[in-house]
Formats: C-alpha cells, sequence, structure tokens
C-alpha cells in the first residue's frame, strides 16, 4: 500500500471514529464505499472538512458542531435540514441549549439579525423536540 492509500485509509477511519463520536448511532456506519456514497466530494475536501489534515488532535466534536452552526447561520440558516442535524449532533455532543444559542446570537453581526432569527426559530425547534422526546 502506498503511503498516500495509508494516509487515505487513516483519514477514513479518522472520520468513522468523528461520526461515531458526533451520533452514537453511527456506531455501525462503514467508512468503505463512502467516496462512492457521495463521488463529488473529493479527498481534499474530505481532510478539511473532517479537520484531521491541519490538527488531527484538535477541536472536540463539540466545537465543531457550534462552529458548524455558526457558519450556517451566517449564511441565513437556508437549509433546515441540515441545521437542525448540526443542533441534534451538538446536543448530542455536549452543547447546552444555551450554548447553541450563544453561537447563534454571535453570528447577528456577521450574518444579520433575520438570519440569526431564522436560526433561532429553528434551533428553537429542535430544542422542543428533545424536550418532548425525553419528557422535559
Amino acid at each position: 500500500m502506498s503511503g498516500y492509500a495509508k494516509l487515505f485509509e487513516q483519514m477514513l477511519e479518522q472520520s468513522h471514529k468523528m461520526a461515531r463520536t458526533f451520533n452514537p448511532a453511527l456506531e455501525s456506519f462503514q467508512v468503505h464505499g463512502f467516496d462512492k456514497l457521495i463521488p463529488t466530494m473529493p479527498k481534499d475536501f474530505m481532510d478539511m472538512m473532517w479537520g484531521n489534515t491541519f490538527n488531527p488532535d484538535g477541536l472536540d466534536s463539540k466545537t465543531r458542531l457550534l462552529v458548524v452552526i455558526a457558519g450556517l447561520t451566517v449564511l441565513g440558516a437556508q437549509a433546515d435540514a441540515q441545521f437542525k442535524i448540526a443542533v441534534r449532533h451538538a446536543l448530542e455532543a455536549g452543547a447546552t441549549e444555551r450554548e447553541i444559542a450563544e453561537v447563534i446570537y454571535q453570528m447577528a453581526m456577521l450574518g444579520g439579525i433575520p438570519a440569526m432569527s431564522r436560526a433561532l426559530d429553528l434551533a428553537q425547534t429542535v430544542f422542543d423536540e428533545t424536550d418532548e422526546e425525553t419528557g422535559k
């Protein structure tokens, strides 16, 4: 196996570990064939997306997900499903509702008040659904 192939295999395993951390239900997720699942995603983008190229021991899952929520908020929280999934995963990774709301509030300066309001509405929907599921 070439050095690049070995590095790619290592990156896939790190991605698998990260996915399990984001959501324990992904325990059985197999990374083999992932490149066929999303064939337009180049390896360099995957490395960048998972953050393993620059610092494999860097940000934890909670922080990475808060960053995703910040980015999606600045973009106007236009992708409802993706935004809600990021909020759910952030909660699963240990973020509190307050931390998520603070990240969204902070993005008002960059994305504007309408983007912040939209993101808060979507996050509140997730918070309410989570409360119903847990009986709070």
